[in-house]
């Protein structure tokens, strides 16, 4: 329980810092549209692969639960609402927080037992304006965007399970999907991954930026920031779902 205490207030204190110099200029924007570049084109196929997956597998579990009613009509309806409300926005979160968590966290973790931060301090750069900063906006700014690129590709990856199984015409099956979706459904949703940006970008930067015991210790904090990345994904999403039930739809 103390341990947990101090890495909170740890990480409380490396936020305001970092929070800080990423508001206050000079702007390090060569940096941060490298590591968007890094961040974001670079999990696409990743994001994509997963999205695709999962319309597949949604589509092919529900299209027989809901022959039972009659109801396969309600197909690409059920499919749009599931992803875009929550399977999305989690299976990116969830994604990125293992692969950029994990590399954030070694990067800069080789980089502390290597001593080239403390070669920046030395040179009089700030490492949490230049190192620090520009990843975590970068990964804050990425994850809209590739939630959203997981979003069509799962609705594309359904409507190909279900184009199998039942007839359904392209037009069709989109123009039902939309038809659906509200300001509710969207907006909340894809909001919400800003959050698990900064949560993956934060963790992942601070367990690199800290670490203690050479390489091993750089092993452990990639281990430490994907699992506290995932899991702060995840209750950070049970959180925000019931503020939006309260705010959107109480």
């Amino acid at each position: 329980m103390t341990g947990m205490i101090r890495w909170l207030g740890e990480i409380a204190l490396f936020v305001g810092r970092m929070v800080v110099r990423a508001v206050l200029p000079p702007y390090e924007v060569r940096e941060t549209l490298r590591q968007l570049d890094d961040i974001g084109t670079r999990s696409l196929p990743l994001v994509g692969a997963a999205g695709a997956a999962i319309g597949v597998v949604l589509a092919m579990q529900t299209t027989s639960t809901l022959a039972r009613f009659g109801a396969e009509t309600l197909l690409p309806s059920m499919i749009a609402i599931s992803v875009v409300r929550e399977l999305g926005p989690v299976i990116t979160g969830l994604m990125v927080a293992g692969r950029i968590g994990a590399g954030l966290a070694a990067e800069l973790g080789s980089m502390r037992v290597t001593e080239q931060i403390d070669a920046l301090e030395v040179s009089a750069v700030d490492p949490l304006r230049y190192l620090v900063a520009p990843r975590v906006i970068a990964c804050t700014l990425a994850m809209p965007v590739l939630t959203i690129y997981c979003d069509v590709l799962a609705l594309a990856g359904g409507y190909g399970a279900a184009a199998l199984g039942m007839e359904t015409s392209v037009r069709l099956y989109f123009d039902a999907s939309m038809e659906i979706l509200g300001f509710v459904d969207v907006v909340p949703s894809i909001a919400k991954t800003l959050v698990f940006g900064f949560l993956i970008g934060t963790i992942g930067c601070y367990e690199g930026y800290s670490v203690r015991g050479g390489t091993a210790g750089v092993g452990r904090a990639a281990t430490i920031a994907v699992v506290l990345s995932s899991l702060m994904v995840i209750v950070s999403d049970t959180v925000m779902v019931r503020l939006t039930q309260v705010l959107f739809e109480g």
